[in-house]
């Protein structure tokens, strides 16, 4: 999976609790807040699942 893609699919979550937030009557303030915090979670759980892995090291000689 690309990083975009899973980007993409983390904003739609962002958008979609952001959304409820509003619906429930939560301040914009507080829902900035938390959408900003969502964002920075995405980022570094899609960074760490799309790494690509290390290469094996080889056996010191």
């Amino acid at each position: 999976m690309s990083f975009a893609l899973y980007i993409i699919g983390f904003m739609l979550v962002i958008s979609g609790i952001a959304w409820a937030l509003v619906t429930a009557g939560v301040a914009m303030f507080k829902i900035a807040i938390v959408s900003i915090i969502l964002l920075g979670i995405g980022i570094l759980t899609g960074v760490v699942k799309t790494r690509p892995k290390d290469p094996p090291r080889g056996p010191l000689a």
